[in-house]
């Protein structure tokens, strides 16, 4: 039986890739239009400098630099070989004008995406996918800070997985909660692929060796504790000679130590979807499937469509 995920388990594909690397590429373009905006403001909010000489008077009158260096306690006279080096080694120890815009202009350039609208910096953000938000939070401290922006994760948590869950505010932040939903709809996908190659040695490993553990076929059927719950699969596997299926409309909800899924499954596109329900419950670092129920969905209401799958 073949499996074709949700959206949000195949976003990963070679077109989204695609998209990603445009979309990086105007965020590039984004942040150099900013960057050339703020250096017009600021340029135009500059004095220029005076543009005469001091005199060699006031170049005497001059006091050392404050800087803990070991600048001399007057500047030679410009007459002496030794003047031009005098004052290098002044300006290099911090004490000149041109050290001073250096460092205002690195100043400017490293706060820049700090000066962006935050709503302007998260709508960026939020064209990118999971991968290239992560790689771009490696890139430097500022675009560490931004990628982190707690905004940007629930914008592209309600991209990826669903538009619900809109007012939940998760204990440790949406980054967090995104990616133990991630975590919870691999193990979903899991569990398909395992119906699929029949394995009931992964399907062991699967459920929790629990006495309360439960599971309802799509026959109607329901087995209680994991011996009996193993048992079922070892009988489904036996008897099904492969189906195609198809799943779809994956909802997930996380909480601390448990998750439920919900999703439609097509087993025959002509004989209608089934409704099914996962929960799982985390223990010792794992996720572990706690119940199953697979159940025919009514169509238009119609109560014999349960007879006709049963």
């Amino acid at each position: 039986m073949e499996i074709q995920p949700s959206f949000a388990t195949d976003y990963l594909a070679s077109g989204p890739r695609l998209v990603a690397a445009a979309v990086a590429t105007a965020l590039c373009l984004l942040l150099a239009f900013a960057f050339l905006l703020l250096s017009v403001v600021s340029s135009k909010s500059k004095k220029p400098p005076s543009s005469s000489s001091p005199s060699a008077k006031q170049l005497a009158s001059l006091k050392a630099c404050d800087c803990p260096c070991t600048c001399g306690s007057s500047v030679p006279d410009s007459d002496s070989d030794s003047a031009p080096m005098a004052v290098g080694k002044t300006y290099a120890n911090g004490g000149g004008v041109a050290e001073s815009a250096a460092a205002a202009e690195r100043q400017s350039g490293a706060s820049m995406m700090e000066q962006l609208v935050p709503e302007i910096t998260t709508h960026a953000l939020s064209y990118l996918d999971y991968p290239s938000l992560c790689r771009l939070s490696m890139t430097n401290s500022l675009m560490r800070k931004a990628a982190n922006d707690d905004n940007a994760w629930k914008a592209l948590y309600h991209k990826d997985f669903t538009l619900e869950q809109d007012s939940v505010t998760p204990v440790n932040g949406w980054k967090a909660y995104y990616a133990a939903t991630r975590a919870i709809v691999n193990i979903n996908s899991d569990f398909f692929n395992i119906i699929r190659e029949r394995s009931l040695q992964s399907m062991s490993r699967l459920w929790l060796n629990a006495d309360y553990v439960k599971c309802v076929h799509a026959s109607g059927e329901l087995f209680s504790g994991y011996n009996a719950v193993i048992q079922s699969w070892q009988l489904a596997f036996n008897w099904d000679q492969g189906v195609d299926f198809q799943v779809r409309d994956v909802r997930v909800r996380v909480l601390t130590d448990m998750a439920w899924v919900t999703m439609k499954t097509f087993v025959d596109m002509d004989t209608g979807p089934f409704n099914v329900t996962n929960v799982f419950e985390f223990h010792n670092g794992q996720w572990h499937m706690v119940h199953h129920h697979s159940s025919v969905m009514l169509i238009d209401g119609d109560v014999d469509q349960q007879n006709i799958h049963g």
